[in-house]
Order: structure tokens, then sequence, then C-alpha cells
């Protein structure tokens, strides 16, 4: 049997591979190795189960006859990756009526008849295929019980209940055989992410049956605690069991360690648990990673059946990777790569405890993750009163817009109807930390009676209390438990690692100077992308701004900018002193005016007032400001070529706010950025009214100061023509937010209507907004760096749209040769451990290929 690498006794030598037959069949040698208590054990490839799916048995006698005669035994699934699942396994097979009665004379009778009631059962429902319900006539239990299941397969079969030890291991590996190969199945563990052909191994164990006299059972035992990751024995252990049923909902279980709540293994059996305890340090030591051991006792004696993985939460997954780095065990390199960048974010906020009950509503597109409770406002006015009282609130809107900045700030989430991953309320939401569903359309918003209608009939009016999980989309009722965020000493030493290994800058996008110390917090290497019109959405600030759209001339306009200078200089400054000498990357102004401009009756009635205009005049401005494409629109450099006086202003305040900056701490060298370019000449003349309000603020101050001027790449014709403007400008910023919408014609903020669709039926791989698509966007990307770089070659290359916090997208821009990625302060600790993780895996996979190289002979692993 040992030359049959398909089917082959598990020794420390044997030729098993978790490619070739499975985590568990592998994690099983390793034991042996440890000359661990492991029962005997065979294993079954893939391609020998593979072939019994076809009815081509493998030498079941042959297989038998591993184990000491009439030796009880258990087949268990043994996949790939144990997250993909597998059947169920099947214990005490070769139980008979002999065994039976050899058994009640040694275990007695109760325990005989639980081992063969076990198995009648299993064999029942899993290779018979009986329906379960036909043993809902049997009352008895023990031998009663028993001798009533036996009558009842016989009558439903019309044969005597298998006797032969063979034929009964022939019939469960067929069975679970054909289960894996089955489209249910198949359907089940592509969902977990397994491929569609995923192979599945078997291992045959002699069964050790938890029951008889002495001390005798089953349970599972692990070092940590699952949800926090910190230190403490738990698991349960049942006497007179067998499998995982101590951990059955109802079952009189023992604590392991001494426990005031109750019994313990530890008083029941202390020689076991010790033993236990050693096994589970050296696994630990050994295997390098925290397991969970099942086992079972026989008479007092520990047998190691399992080691499987510590499942763990996220908070748990770090501080279990820390330890094992902090004990020697692992390298801090390993660590970082143990730690899912997609579960961080769950760090950062708080969330839906696990076991809490979820009363799902509906469910939309989670745009910003975390978790936030409170009551239904439908106005941003009653947002900041709810805040003002003290009071959470969940601010609901159709859509938001920017003047609901104030409302968002003061809200404890927000749920839109309309909006994709990239609308205006995912934007800001993941910009403030703010929880955050858009497109929730399965609720109907009757916002003129200010209710929310589930598609279940319920009706939640404003001040009714509802919850958002921004994570997965979903919208609960009431206010379930939650836990809070977890920023504890093991991430922040993590996240210490990864900045060691990462080579990739990482910025943080950053409206205000609430949003640019949150991004010091999470240690972001500067501000990549600062968004200067959501300074003007105070309303102090709107009025001016108001004021100054309505002006008929240049001098007009400047003459009311001189009132919004010192509060965008303040705004400045406030982020070069947070931001230390780090670099600030300012964008000049670029959404469309009309922006600014109310579009209610009652508003544009308190404009007219505010700016002492009739009505009539109001109306018609803004409607000779309307645009049939707004995005498309008089908007970016476009304003700031035929409305100049605006970046004038601001190009001002920026130099201003440099100086006095300057003046208690490093010299600033802000970075000032050209929205929506397409054509060199837009770069040409923005560039030279930003140099002549350079050269008078040094002449008016008396001091001198550096800036660099960039330009942000967000058309598919910058893209095309960078190498024109690279020679005039000291970066090129890729906005791939606007980029994708210009490259697919699709808008960012309808995306989300139909996107699932379109992911479910491959018409993308994934929402382009979410993931770079670096076939189409990539390539315009790399083209527009390939030819800025080589007509400016020391120009700097970064993007700074959203894609920039996602784990894939950071790996193009690796790949690609940008100097760093920009995105939303509470995605920065991602990009961080993303971008390490790369860094590690080109490390590793270069000596590897170094290692193949120079080496004459492959190391066994």
């Amino acid at each position: 049997m040992q030359n049959n690498p398909h089917t082959t006794l598990i020794t420390p030598d044997a030729p098993l591979a978790a490619s070739t037959h499975g985590g568990r069949a592998k994690c099983l040698q390793r034991l042996v190795r440890l000359d661990m208590p492991v029962p005997r054990t065979v294993a079954l490839s893939f391609d020998a189960v593979h072939r019994i799916a076809a009815d081509e048995l493998p030498d079941i006698v042959a297989i038998v006859g591993q184990f000491e005669p009439d030796t009880l035994l258990c087949v268990r699934p043994s996949s790939e990756d144990p997250d993909w699942g597998g059947p169920g396994a099947v214990l005490n097979v070769g139980m008979n009526d002999a065994r039976y009665a050899e058994f009640c004379d040694t275990l007695g009778q109760d325990a005989a008849a639980a081992l063969y009631l076990r198995f009648v059962q299993s064999y029942s429902f899993h290779v018979a295929r009986l329906d379960p319900d036909m043993f809902d006539g049997v009352a008895g239990d023990g031998a009663q019980g028993l001798r009533e299941t036996l009558h009842a397969y016989e009558a439903e079969t019309e044969e005597r209940f298998p006797q032969d030890p063979a034929a009964q291991l022939a019939a469960v590996l067929r069975s679970m055989a054909r289960a894996w190969e089955g489209t249910s199945a198949r359907l089940l563990r592509q969902a977990k992410g397994a491929p569609a052909d995923a192979g599945l191994g078997l291992v045959v164990q002699e069964m050790i049956p938890g029951l008889g006299q002495g001390e005798c059972g089953s349970g599972v035992l692990q070092l940590v605690d699952q949800e926090t990751g910190k230190p403490q024995i738990t698991g349960r252990y049942l006497s007179q069991s067998q499998g995982r049923d101590a951990l059955g909902a109802g079952t009189e279980a023992l604590f392991l360690d001494k426990d005031k709540r109750g019994p313990s293994l530890a008083e029941a059996a202390p020689e076991a648990f010790a033993d236990l305890k050693d096994h589970a340090a050296l696994m630990r030591h050994k295997l390098r990673e925290e397991m969970q051991v099942e086992f079972v006792i026989g008479n007092g004696r520990v047998h190691i059946l399992d080691g499987v993985r510590v499942s763990r939460s996220s908070r748990a997954a770090v501080r279990i990777a820390v330890q094992l780095a902090r004990d020697g065990i692992i390298t801090p390199q390993e660590a970082v790569m143990r730690v899912d960048p997609h579960a961080v974010t769950e760090l950062l906020h708080r969330q839906v405890a696990p076991d809490a009950v979820r009363d799902v509503l509906a469910t939309g597109i989670g745009a910003s993750p975390g978790a936030a409770t409170g009551r239904i406002v439908f106005t941003s006015a009653e947002a900041q009163s709810s805040a003002a009282r003290g009071e959470a609130s969940i601010l609901v809107r159709r859509e938001t817009s920017p003047e609901d900045i104030r409302g968002m700030h003061a809200a404890a989430g927000v749920l839109t109807e309309r909006g994709g991953i990239t609308s205006h309320a995912a934007v800001i939401g993941r910009g403030l930390g703010l929880p955050c569903i858009v497109g929730a359309s399965a609720l109907r918003f009757v916002t003129g009676k200010r209710q929310l209608i589930a598609p279940d009939g319920r009706v939640l009016r404003a001040g009714d209390t509802i919850t958002i999980d921004g994570g997965n989309g979903e919208v609960l009722a009431g206010e379930p438990a939650t836990i809070e965020a977890a920023l504890d000493d093991a991430f922040q030493t993590l996240m210490g690692w990864a900045d060691e290994a990462r080579d990739i800058g990482i910025r943080a996008n950053a409206d205000s100077p609430a949003d640019a110390q949150t991004a010091r917090n999470f240690d972001a290497q500067g501000i990549g992308l600062c968004r200067t019109e959501h300074m003007f959405f105070d309303p102090g600030r709107m009025t001016v701004m108001r004021e100054m759209i309505f002006a008929q001339t240049s001098a007009g306009r400047a003459a009311v900018l001189e009132r919004l200078l010192p509060m965008q200089r303040d705004d400045f400054v406030q982020l070069f002193r947070i931001m230390q000498g780090q670099p600030v990357c300012i964008r000049l102004f670029d959404p469309p005016l009309h922006e600014f401009l109310p579009n209610t009756k009652s508003g544009q009635r308190e404009l007219a007032e505010a700016l002492n205009l009739p009505v009539s005049d109001v109306v018609r401005r803004i409607e000779a400001m309307e645009e049939y494409n707004p995005m498309l629109g008089l908007r970016g450099v476009r304003l700031g070529v035929t409305v100049p006086e605006i970046y004038d202003m601001q190009a001002r305040a920026i130099f201003e706010a440099t100086l006095r900056a300057s003046e208690d701490g490093e010299p600033v060298v802000p970075e000032i950025m050209i929205p929506l370019v397409s054509a060199r000449r837009e770069v040409e003349l923005v560039k030279r009214r930003v140099d002549a309000v350079a050269a008078a603020v040094r002449a008016e101050k008396g001091k001198t100061f550096d800036f660099r001027l960039g330009v942000m790449v967000e058309t598919p014709r910058a893209c095309l023509r960078a190498a024109e403007f690279a020679p005039d400008t000291s970066f090129l910023s890729f906005g791939t937010n606007d980029l994708t919408q210009m490259t697919y014609g699709l808008s960012r903020d309808d995306a989300g209507r139909f996107m699932s669709d379109y992911v479910q039926q491959h018409v993308f791989p994934e929402d382009p907004f979410h993931v770079l698509d670096t076939d189409g966007v990539g390539e315009l990307v790399q083209l527009g760096a390939a030819r800025g770089r080589a007509s400016n070659p020391g120009i700097t290359l970064s993007i700074c749209g959203e894609h920039g916090g996602n784990p894939e997208s950071i790996a193009f821009c690796r790949t690609a040769g940008f100097d760093y990625v920009s995105c939303s302060p509470f995605r920065v600790p991602v990009a961080r451990l993303a971008a390490a993780q790369l860094a590690i895996a080109d490390k590793i996979s270069g000596a590897d290929a170094d290692s193949a190289t120079n080496c004459d002979t492959p190391q066994r692993g």
C-alpha cells in the first residue's frame, strides 16, 4: 500500500500533499511526525476519490487490512482548503451484529447500542439516502431503539442492514465521493471560492469509541479566544460521546479548565487535560499556527483525531499573527501576510456583533463600512438638530448632494435610495468613516410622508430606530448588539511591520482638518487629494459663493472672492500644520457652479433675499446655468480658464498659508493639482496665472517658497496626450473615478442599479468603480504613465481615486511603477497592509526563483 500514492497509510514519510490528498490528511501526517497519539489512518487521494465516484473502487480489503481485526473506522473529508467543506463524517464503520454483541460484553449494552445506532442512522441518511422521517416511529432508546431502527431500515430497503465491514466501507466511500461531485456541492463550494474542479481526499481512521468504562468522551480544545485572539483555553468536552457531540446545543458538556460555572475536564481527568494542553502547545509551535484540537479520551487516555486552524474574527486574526511573531514562531513578515487587508476594515469601525439577531428590512450597496444605529431623519437640518440634542440619527435621502455635507457630519450613518460605490454619499461617507448604504432601491422612499416602506410592507417613520451595516449593505430594524473598533497594540504593531516592508507610498484623500487628522492618526504619508470645493459648503461660505456666481464682471467676482480668501487660507494652514511637513496635494476647484445654487423654490427665495435681487432674476440665472450633463460640462480646469478668479484666489490662499505654516515648522511645499485636463493649452493657461500669483505673494511678503504643480489625469485624452503635459508638471495623479466613468460611458451614480446583474452574468468580473479595470481603464493609465515618464523621467505618478484603497488595484499600481496611491482616510490601513503583502510576496517569489536556480535538489517540506 505504501507504494501506492493514491491509497496510503499516513506515516511520517508517506507521499502526501495538501494539493493531492487535502489539508486534513497533510495535517494528520504532521501530527504523526510529532509523535502525537493519532489513531492509525489511511489517506485516499483526490484522484482515488474521483475514480470512486465513477464506481472504480480501490482495494477495499487492503485498506481494511491496515487496521487491527474488528476495528471500527470513521471516514472524514479532506479538501485542499478546510473552508471548502465536504460531506459529513461517517463514524463507526464496521459496526454489525457481531461487534454489537462483543461491545455489550466489554463496554456495556447502552454504549454498544449507542455506537451501532449512530452508524445505522448515518448510513441510512448518507449512504442509503433514506428519508429521516422514516425513523419517526422509533420510540425507544438503547437496545430497544436499535432494534426498532434496524427493523425500519430493513422494512424500507427490503434487505438486511449490511454486515460486512468492507462492504460498508465501500458504500460509505462511494457515497461521499459522489456527494462531492454532485451539482449542489459543486455550487456550494464555488460560492466559498473553490475552483469548480476542486478535488476531495478522504481519510479512513481507526475509531476510538469515546464510550465505555473509565473516563471516556470527546471534545475540542484551543488555546485562544477566537473573538479576541487573547490566550484563553476554550472548547468543550462531553463524557460518553463521539465526534463533535460536545459542541451540540443542549448537551451537558464540561468546561475544559476549572470554571466556577460548572464541572470541568481539568477536575474529572487532570492527567488527560494536562496532556491535551501539551499537545496543543506543541502543535502551535511546530505547525506555526493556533490550532483547534479535536480529541477523544478512551479509558483516561488522550487520542488526537485532528487539528484544524482556529476560526477567528478579524481582530483575533491580527492578535494571533502578532503574538506568534512575538513568540518567535513566525517572522513579522509572515504575520503581515496572514491578515486579510479587507478584514482590517472591520477593525476600524463599530460592527454588528457576530451573534446579534439581525432583523433585515432590505439590502443595498455597502458603500462605507461600519455599523450605525440611530433615529431616521430625512433632512440635513434634522440630523444637525439631533446631534445638538445628543441623539444619534441615520440620514435618509434619495441621494445626497454637496449641500448635505453638514448633515452627513452630524449623522451616525447615511442611507440613500440611489447611487453606487463611487456616488457622492459613498465617497464622502468613506472619507468621514461614516457607515453608509447606497442604492437601497428595495425600500420605498416616501419622502413626502417622511416614510420608508420595506419589501415586507413594514412602514418606518421619522424617529424610528434603524441600524445600517455599511459592510454588507443590510438595513436592520431596531438596535442589535454591536462591538467597538479595535485599534489595539497588536494592530499598531502589525501596521509597523507592514510599513517596514512596503515599497509604495500611501497617502489619504482629506478635505478638512478633521479628515487630515484622521489620516495622520492612520500614519498616511501625506494628503494625495484635497477636494477644495468641500470647504465652501459651510452655510457662511455658501452665501459668499453664490454672490460670486451672480457677479457680472471679473472685478466683481474677484471682490467677492476676497472675502473667501481668509477662510480658504485658514483651512490650508490647518492642513499643513496637521500633516507636519508631509506633502499635501490640493486640487483646485472642480464641480460645476450650479451645485452651489438652490434647487427648491424656498431656497431660491432665500437666496433672492440674501442678494437683494428679485426672485425672477435668481430663477433666470439658475436656469441659465443648467447643463444637460454637468459631469461633462463647465467644471474643473474649464472653470479655471473661463472664470480664472476662483483659481487665482485659491492659489493665493495656498501660498499665504504655506508661508504662515512654515513659520513654526518645516518649510511647506504644497502640491497644486489642476483637475479634468484634456489639452496642453489648459495647463499652460492655469500655470501662467498660478506662477503670477506665486510671484506676487513672494514680492508682497518678501519671502520665498517652493511649490509643485501637477495634473489630475481623469479623461481618456489626458492619458493619451500625457507626454504633452508632463514637461510642464511635477506630477500626474490619475483620478480613476472619473476616468472609469468616461472610459465606460457609465455614470458612477446610476451604475448601482444594474451593476450586480452585470457582475452576476459575467459582463464585468467586478464592479469597475470598486476594483480598477486593469484591462481597459488600466491600459489607459499605463499609456499615460509611460508617455508622461518618457517626456519627464522625474515625474511623480499616483492614483487618487477610490481605487487607491483597493488591494487588487494597488497591485496594478506597483507593477506600473507608481510612486504612491491615495485613498479615503479609513482605507489607509488597508492600503498599507496590502502594499506590504505585495512587496513581501515579490521578495518571496524572487527568493524561490533564486533557490530553484542555485539548488541541485528540491527541499522537502
